[in-house]
């Protein structure tokens, strides 16, 4: 396994970052304890969850993801082996009154002083540890182009001051409840604002991380975020890097296989258009031409990028956990990146 430094932290964190989500709704408390045991042995020290997980978020499952993390962690006695990271919602990620029941008095999620605590207090019980290693913002609390949404909406609403979420932050990490602060689904311009923020009063944390969206089919973040965090270390944690799945070309010709995601959910669009599928079939057939698996060669392009700190990947089978785990041995030679490239040119982002 390779480790990067997060952010301008001493944590060294595995390349690939075992994500969650699935747990609680298309995989069960042993199996999410099974992946976790394997993600281990391969090396992988680095554990992404959130307060809302499983996804699709419900009610009725909000929560399962970080308990089963829990009895994990309880059960098997290595707290200091692993990097915790987990995030609390806000008001960016849909229309005012989303989530309301993650709540105890069923207000709508912001990033509130008041909120954040009663989040993290609720993330720590359930993930059974005195600590988070990073606490991230799951997406940003004004709306933004995030999620697939195309147009900057213009009209949106008041909301909590950046200023705010990171006092909060602050007193956390001085009562030793979270170690470090993210962000994820933010802009460039959040970004700086967070890097300002921090930097005008010494006892806000500075960001080390964001976790935004990042695949051959989706490649916005190099156009700007790149650079500004680059510039002022902070970290890509890159999600959905075979665009849930779409990347490993089981889902070509109309394909619906039995227990997948986009079989069982339709609400994610944005991987499913017909650029989508345009564009899927060139990658799949490059790799196959080069004798590449479609999905390790997509893993292994993620992992080749020097803004990444971590490639986030999620799975539901032992079979994929262990195909994308070992696309930290694939290295692309330079005729496949030229072939990546000159797709890329032609079809860039079409899940963006």
């Amino acid at each position: 396994m390779e480790f990067r430094r997060l952010g301008r932290t001493d944590l060294q964190v595995s390349l690939i970052c075992l994500g969650t989500m699935t747990w609680g709704e298309q995989n069960t408390e042993p199996e999410a304890h099974a992946q976790l045991d394997y993600a281990l042995e391969r090396g992988i020290n680095f554990i992404d969850t959130a307060e809302m997980y499983p996804v699709p978020p419900r009610g009725e499952t909000q929560g399962s993801t970080e308990r089963y993390i829990g009895t994990w962690l309880k059960a098997r006695k290595n707290r200091d082996k692993v990097v915790i990271a987990t995030k609390v919602a806000g008001r960016g990620g849909g229309p005012r009154g989303d989530f309301a029941w993650l709540r105890d008095d069923k207000q709508p999620p912001d990033l509130s002083r008041r909120q954040i605590f009663e989040a993290v207090d609720k993330s720590l019980k359930r993930l059974q540890t005195d600590y988070i290693d990073l606490y991230q913002t799951h997406w940003t609390d004004r709306l933004t182009t995030n999620f697939g949404r195309a147009e900057y909406p213009w009209n949106d609403e008041a909301s909590v001051a950046i200023a705010e979420t990171l006092d909060a932050m602050g007193e956390l990490v001085k009562a030793g409840k979270i170690r470090h602060f993210g962000v994820s689904n933010e802009t460039a311009w959040g970004v700086m604002r967070h890097v300002a923020d921090a930097a005008a009063v010494s006892s806000r944390p500075r960001i080390v991380s964001i976790q935004n969206p990042y695949s051959l089919l989706n490649r916005w973040y190099e156009s700007s975020l790149s650079e500004v965090t680059k510039q002022e270390d902070v970290g890509l944690l890159a999600y959905s890097p075979l665009a849930m799945g779409v990347l490993a070309g089981k889902y070509l010709g109309g394909a619906k296989p039995a227990g997948a995601r986009l079989t069982l959910f339709t609400r994610f669009t944005r991987y499913s258009n017909p650029q989508v599928e345009r564009a899927t079939q060139r990658y799949v057939a490059l790799a196959q031409q080069h004798g590449l698996d479609p999905a390790q060669m997509a893993l292994a392009f993620v992992n080749s990028r020097p803004f990444v700190t971590s490639n986030i990947i999620g799975a539901t089978t032992m079979a994929q956990l262990k195909t994308d785990i070992d696309s930290i041995n694939v290295k692309l030679t330079q005729e496949v990146l030229d072939g990546i490239e000159a797709i890329h040119r032609d079809q860039p982002n079409p899940s963006a």
